[in-house]
């Protein structure tokens, strides 16, 4: 996927700066005013630029207000199967948000993508992701293949009479961002997964079961239960951890405001 970041701000080429750790061939774009010392191509109106580079790249992720990013696409959107994924970063890295070209686009992947490189919150409001209400919390043994941990989601699912089709996401800890298992089976079936930060499973106050083993070995109190609660909003469990062999499977429902 062919990136271009672009801010207006010193704070925002900060907040760049980090996540081109992540996304190192992505090509930054700098206002005119911007001092941080970093390399990237100046301009002077976001407006132009996007109209430049609009059709140049497969995603453009402006750390910049939303309504000026707004006004920069503007006019320039014309089909969700051909436009660039359009994402926004605040520029405190606190929300993600996927502004177009959500699903058949790709920025509903990208904002969760660049969310699991910085901690932020991913904001996704397409219909056909947003109806999904159920998040699986995953914890597994290094090294564990994708067959096993499919496996492992699919029976925790079936156990409180769900199936793949209500999951939102896939989580777990930030620690496990290497385990290819476990993005293999995200991937195979769908999901979009996502990497709680560690600090944030330390410093939660929710209510989840402890694991001496997890915190002697990855120093963290537990992984299936928080990442499921924390990958979500106004979360409860519904399935507290269960052992599949050497991964833990944590099933928990996000409860949508009634509107009745």
């Amino acid at each position: 996927m062919k990136i271009a970041f672009i801010t207006l701000s010193n704070e925002g080429a900060k907040l760049l700066g980090e996540l081109k750790k992540s996304f190192a061939d992505a090509v930054v774009f700098l206002h005119e005013r911007v001092t941080v010392d970093m390399p990237g191509e100046r301009f002077q109106k976001v407006a132009d630029l996007t109209a430049r580079i609009f059709g140049e790249y497969d995603g453009l992720v402006y750390a910049a207000p939303c309504g000026a990013v707004v006004r920069a696409v503007a006019g320039r959107a014309g089909s969700k199967l051909t436009d660039p994924a359009v994402v926004v970063l605040d520029v405190g890295g606190r929300y993600a948000i996927s502004l177009l070209s959500g699903h058949e686009g790709g920025a509903n992947d990208l904002a969760v993508s660049i969310s699991n490189a910085i901690g932020a919150e991913p904001v996704i409001t397409t219909t056909s992701d947003a109806v999904k209400n159920i998040i699986v919390g995953v914890g597994c043994r290094k090294g564990k293949d994708a067959d096993k941990i499919m496996e492992a989601i699919n029976k925790a699912l079936q156990s409180v009479g769900l199936s793949i089709d209500h999951v939102h996401y896939i989580a777990s800890a930030d620690v496990k961002k290497g385990e290819a298992g476990l993005i293999e089976a995200a991937h195979r079936l769908n999901v979009q997964l996502r990497f709680i930060d560690g600090d944030e499973i330390r410093g939660s106050t929710r209510e989840f079961g402890r694991s001496e083993f997890v915190e002697k070995n990855v120093d963290l109190p537990a992984v299936a239960e928080p990442c499921a609660l924390l990958a979500g909003r106004r979360t409860t469990l519904i399935l507290q951890k269960t052992a599949f062999d050497g991964i833990t499977v944590a099933v928990a429902k996000e409860n949508c405001l009634s509107l009745e």
